[in-house]
């Protein structure tokens, strides 16, 4: 499989106008070789040409892992004196006639210590931006790559109703984090979450990116909790609002009106679809209800290897959704310093329609 995945970029190179690539422990390597690296202070940086084997540079140390590779791969190896390591990726360029070329980089995941060693490798080089490139390899996964997900996506339903009957009036935030982390590790997630959860409440709680605090929920919050478990790499990112005690009928009505949204944000996804009906349909269940300008961020993001990745559910993204596509569906409202609800869940494009990965109940569920 990874065999084919390194002949797909390889074909996509030739057609992008890039000599080559490079890529460093992350996802996107993870994906093409199947094997795990650290990203460290040791550089290690797999160069891509057509036509030609792949070419790691990587410490003496971390050597053997290149018989492990499922494709041919050479090897140049340094020491652990940090002069000699431009010398390591000065052979590397040479080696591919790479010098004065345009080399591929990924901007999110190629830290500036790699890329200064790599332009002093081939100070002559052009290292123009290959996230279409990258982007377009992972975009469409296939079944395997959808039961893994599968499989995270349980791992994560499953901790969370393990801890729900332990939440209670005058816990903290963090406790419930804390708890839910160990449910997420004896459910079978992989210690590398793909985030720390998020659990907020009553004003913490219209924060969407929320760090849980010391603060102790309260009879009338809606507690938000926003989670994810990693399973042989690939992750699930979902997100559920519960009721702690008796909550005004506002907040009952604002959990309702979002548990729409995202019934209608999954309705809209469908093959041929462009992603912005995806966002569109549940933002105007939103804007009806008079809660628009509460709605503060996209309506989803792609899901796979990367907790945010390509596609994107925006009202101005016109890319067409296709079978393998997976994403979140996640509208919210958000009173500043009062409450917040989201409500996500995890789909996949099918031939037909779409499914959603997760099926933990969306109705407003009462805690403590």
């Amino acid at each position: 499989m990874t065999h084919s995945r390194l002949e797909k970029l390889t074909a996509s190179l030739l057609t992008s106008k890039l000599d080559a690539v490079i890529l460093n422990p992350g996802p996107t390597l993870k994906y093409l070789s199947g094997l795990n690296f650290h990203l460290m202070e040791r550089p290690v940086v797999l160069f891509i040409a057509p036509g030609k084997d792949p070419l790691l540079v990587l410490p003496e140390l971390e050597l053997p892992k290149v018989d492990l590779f499922p494709y041919k791969v050479t090897a140049v190896a340094y020491g652990e004196n940090p002069s000699e390591w431009d010398d390591a990726f000065r052979k590397a360029s040479q080696a591919l006639g790479l010098d004065g070329k345009r080399i591929g980089v990924e901007p999110r995941q190629l830290r500036l210590m790699e890329f200064r060693h790599v332009k002093a490798g081939a100070p002559e080089a052009d290292f123009p931006d290959a996230s279409d490139v990258f982007a377009d390899l992972r975009l469409r996964k296939d079944k395997a790559e959808v039961e893994l997900m599968r499989t995270a996506v349980k791992i994560a339903q499953d901790a969370l109703e393990a801890i729900i009957p332990q939440i209670k009036i005058g816990m903290t935030e963090k406790e419930i984090a804390s708890e839910l982390v160990v449910q997420l590790l004896k459910h079978g997630s992989e210690s590398e979450m793909p985030f720390a959860p998020i659990v907020s409440a009553g004003p913490n709680a219209a924060n969407p990116h929320a760090s849980p605090t010391d603060r102790n929920i309260q009879a009338g919050d809606l507690l938000v909790v926003d989670w994810g478990a990693t399973y042989d790499r690939y992750i699930s990112d979902l997100t559920r609002t519960f009721a702690v005690g008796e909550i005004d009928e506002e907040y009952q009505k604002i959990h309702k009106i979002v548990q729409m949204a995202n019934a209608a944000g999954r309705a809209a996804a469908k093959p041929g679809a462009p992603c912005a009906n995806v966002d569109k349909a549940a933002r105007e269940v939103i804007e009806k209800a008079g809660y628009g300008k509460y709605f503060t961020h996209r309506t989803g993001h792609g899901i796979g290897m990367e907790g945010h990745e390509a596609p994107y559910m925006r009202g101005d993204n016109m890319q067409i959704l296709e079978p393998g596509m997976a994403f979140t569906v996640e509208p919210g409202i958000y009173l500043a310093n009062r409450n917040g609800v989201r409500i996500e869940d995890n789909l996949v494009i099918t031939e037909h329609g779409a499914e959603s990965l997760s099926d933990m109940p969306r109705e407003i569920r009462v805690v403590g």
